[in-house]
């Protein structure tokens, strides 16, 4: 098995997996993401402490890309501060943008490196980033309800 089937096998088992599907009680923020080229459709919750992210669930429904997407994102993204997790997503975003990355960056993307050929695919690219530009928007907004 080569590093591709790998990959996709990784994609597919996330986009079927339910682990962090649900909704989270006493949630810190949420954020409502759409792609209405092929209706994607998700809520992202999150729960921090600290500045710590604690949790992180989503509902709604997707392609099978936009789905993995954003359970692997959610894997990466639990138990990193505030910082951190704005970081990866930029990471990742610049990824598919196919920016040059360091080798600190790209491992800080963790499983969701999986997705570096998406963009070989232009019209599954906004499928694979819907879910990390949702967050993107929700760690600002966390960030401007924490400097209230």
């Amino acid at each position: 098995m080569n590093e591709l089937d790998l990959y996709t096998d990784l994609i597919m088992e996330s986009a079927n997996s339910n682990l962090h599907k649900h909704t989270i009680e006493n949630a810190t923020a949420s954020e409502h993401g759409h792609n209405p080229s092929c209706g994607d459709d998700i809520t992202i919750q999150i729960k921090c402490d600290n500045g710590v992210i604690e949790d992180i669930a989503f509902t709604g429904v997707g392609c099978a890309i936009s789905q993995s997407s954003t359970s692997i994102m959610i894997d990466v993204l639990i138990g990193k501060t505030l910082i951190q997790a704005k970081e990866v997503v930029k990471n990742f975003i610049n990824l598919i943008k196919r920016e040059k990355l360091t080798k600190k960056q790209v491992a800080s993307l963790g499983n969701a490196i999986a997705f570096e050929n998406i963009s070989n695919m232009p019209a599954r690219v906004k499928c694979a980033t819907m879910p990390w530009h949702t967050m993107e928007s929700l760690l600002t907004k966390i960030n401007e309800l924490l400097t209230k």
